[in-house]
């Protein structure tokens, strides 16, 4: 509720003693649960992202820890992740952490019926004679299927 609304809002329902839970102002200051109300429309957001960013370069999650304790606003972390994902540094110093994506390799077709089987336990189903986990084989050449109903432990 406190999101939508703009700082003069706020402080006329602060006036009128119709604020939402946990609003106060101290020093002209809209404090949220003691942390400093930033309005979306604000224009301290490119300043403030910038002293909480270009300090180290660190990433989404310790700039929004930086401005966490410090400031409130329900769309903080979008505006956060927004502002690192834009970050010309940021883009051109850091890389993904991922290794490139290969070409999918076929598995060999089988030459013979139960030469080459698939093996896997379902689990999760309710209790039903003392068993709730089924063992399923399956032939990869004729596609034939056996499926055990087992206890667990197994």
């Amino acid at each position: 509720m406190v999101d939508l609304l703009e700082a003069k809002d706020l402080r006329e329902q602060l006036a009128a003693g119709s604020a939402p839970e946990g609003l106060s102002e101290v020093d002209g200051l809209l404090l949220f649960h003691g942390k400093a109300f930033v309005p979306d429309s604000s224009e301290l957001w490119p300043q403030l992202l910038a002293d909480a960013h270009d300090m180290g370069h660190e990433g989404f999650q310790k700039t929004l820890h930086r401005f966490r304790p410090s400031f409130y606003n329900a769309h903080m972390s979008r505006r956060v992740r927004d502002y690192v994902k834009g970050c010309a540094t940021c883009q051109h110093n850091k890389s993904e952490h991922l290794h490139p994506a290969g070409l999918l390799q076929p598995l060999p077709v089988p030459s013979a019926i139960w030469s080459d089987i698939a093996m896997d336990f379902v689990e999760g189903f309710p209790k039903v004679g003392g068993k709730s986990v089924i063992l399923t084989i399956v032939d990869r050449f004729s596609k034939y299927a056996h499926f055990i109903a087992l206890s667990h432990p197994y």
